[in-house]
């Protein structure tokens, strides 16, 4: 039996009005908290779940949607503002790439005059605000629809095609709704402790092309002020392969550079991305079996990076026993801290009668499981799965050498590489920090080779990642900083550790933002469009 269920009511903080009647439906309201239950007569298949009500949207709106995973651009919307639908990238490309993969477009439908987010979201207007954040992230993603046109708000719970047998119930909405954001983030404390970072990452410069000299000659130039040493991708033969490091750059393995990280009191990092497989990787090709398909018994192609990637399913006992024995490798060779990336493919299809958030929730928890207490940071995650997993989340798209990268890729998917993304993320996802885990808002760079971002860009990455993060990576040499630089960076580095009551107030392509250092007040305009900052005062209080 298939099972439809439409709650058709008008919310407020104070009451649920009106309803349709049915006695499987189970409606409990505490406070601004609302839950719905759903108890089987029967055993039924979810085709969908909704709840409408009314919100009378105004023309000076700002409405806030976080995207689906780490790197889908999510900042303040204005009214008639649109959002870009991978489904309208030529057939011809999606099939090669599959740009559509990356974020929600392959499950979520794009409808014009509507924004829609995943499980945070809020309205902010003169007459009137609303605020809405989901705690079901174990059972099913909240997504956020807001028809501002209709003045209309639906809210849907992501579990079609889930299964209940009869007699059993499923949580199909648990969030709490009331008029400001920041009352709603006071309620979530990560159970997580983990400090600040301040390190060195492989990626932003060499990318895949580093070896032994490269990597040594950076671990080299670091200060006592850093705490983390990481290497990135590039280290291993093919993606998937993590067994297999790349001996022609790195002859003597990654346990010598480990233990000079050590020796000089970092952290060693390390990056995988454990879910999946490139199609040329060893395990692709001896182990198709491992790999996840679709009803029609396709491998799932999750991504076009390397030579296009493919899902691993988690399933099979010898697929999570291949992954264990992975991270168990880099645990053994002294590994403290773990980057692991493009965490969204293991729930690119939710199948197997359960929900994607009841797939991804348990991917997530197999890692916690395996590394312990070794601290993760995610990325190309899904934001509510890693709630109390993880210590430090990606939240947003990978930093360019160019403010916003080439021209053709800006009619590409929201998880697109992208500084002017990046930073505006870094911004307005700041409301996670300290609350579901510890925000990485990617790196800074101030070197002057191998980048195309103006000077005055890299200073307005630098500061903004300093006021807004809690992870502050580099990919430069910093033996090679000047004093004008040098002098960047130390003044960075006491606005990351010392500032105080941060705000921001988006006025039309600027962002006003405010801060205290050292019983002095700052003010700021970031130019979201130059990617500058155009004006940077003390102000009186």
């Amino acid at each position: 039996m298939r099972y439809k269920i439409v709650v058709k009511n008008k919310i407020s903080t104070e009451t649920i009005t009106e309803m349709v009647p049915n006695n499987n439906i189970e409606i409990i309201q505490r406070g601004n908290n609302i839950k719905v239950k759903f108890i089987a007569s029967s055993n039924i298949e979810i085709v969908e779940a909704k709840i409408y009500y009314k919100f009378k949207f105004h023309k000076d709106a700002k409405m806030f949607l976080n995207g689906y995973q780490s790197w889908t651009d999510s900042y303040e919307y204005k009214y008639n503002d649109k959002m870009r639908d991978a489904k309208r990238i030529p057939k011809i490309l999606n099939n090669a790439y599959n740009f559509d993969m990356y974020g929600d477009s392959h499950f979520t439908k794009y409808m014009i005059k509507h924004l829609h987010g995943f499980d945070f979201a809020y309205v902010k207007q003169k007459k009137s605000s609303i605020s809405i954040s989901s705690n079901n992230y174990k059972n099913a993603f909240l997504i956020i629809d807001f028809s501002y046109r209709s003045n209309k708000i639906r809210l849907i719970s992501d579990c079609a095609g889930k299964k209940i047998k009869q007699g059993e119930e499923f949580l199909l909405f648990d969030f709490d709704i009331n008029n400001n954001i920041d009352e709603i983030m006071a309620n979530y404390s990560s159970p997580r402790e983990a400090k600040k970072i301040f390190g060195y990452t492989s990626w932003y410069n060499n990318y895949q092309n580093i070896n032994y000299d490269i990597v040594n000659s950076c671990l080299d130039s670091l200060d006592d002020r850093f705490n983390l040493f990481q290497i990135d991708d590039g280290y291993e033969t093919f993606v998937g392969d993590w067994l297999d490091i790349d001996l022609k750059k790195f002859p003597n393995g990654l346990k010598e550079l480990v233990d000079k990280a050590h020796q000089k009191n970092l952290m060693a990092g390390i990056w995988l991305a454990p879910f999946v497989a490139e199609k040329n990787s060893k395990l692709f090709k001896e182990h198709p079996d491992y790999f996840e398909k679709d009803d029609l018994g396709n491998l799932i192609k999750s991504g076009g990076n390397w030579s296009g990637f493919y899902t691993l399913d988690l399933k099979k006992e010898e697929v999570r026993n291949y992954i264990k024995k992975c991270l168990e490798y880099y645990i053994d060779l002294g590994f403290d801290f773990f980057k692991l990336d493009f965490l969204y493919a293991i729930g690119v299809k939710n199948k197997d009668s359960i929900t994607r958030a009841e797939k991804t929730r348990f991917g997530y928890e197999f890692l916690r499981e395996i590394l312990k207490d070794k601290l993760i940071l995610g990325c190309g995650a899904v934001m509510s799965s890693a709630y109390g997993l993880f210590d430090y989340m990606r939240i947003g798209a990978d930093v360019s050498l160019k403010f916003d990268d080439k021209l053709y890729m800006k009619v590409f998917h929201r998880e697109r590489i992208s500084t002017k993304n990046s930073i505006r993320n870094t911004i307005y996802r700041s409301i996670f920090n300290d609350k579901l885990f510890k925000n990485d808002p990617d790196v800074f760079l101030l070197r002057d080779d191998n980048i195309e971002l103006s000077f005055e860009q890299r200073k307005a990455l630098l500061i903004i990642n300093s006021l807004f993060g809690s992870v502050l990576m580099t990919s430069d040499n910093i033996s090679l900083y000047n004093d004008e630089k040098n002098k960047l960076l130390k003044n960075a580095f006491e606005i990351y550790n010392n500032a105080l009551n941060k705000s921001y107030e988006k006025n039309k392509n600027r962002i006003i933002i405010r801060y205290d250092l050292y019983a002095r007040s700052y003010e700021l305009t970031y130019n979201t469009k130059k990617g500058i900052i155009e004006n940077y005062i003390e102000i009186n209080i």
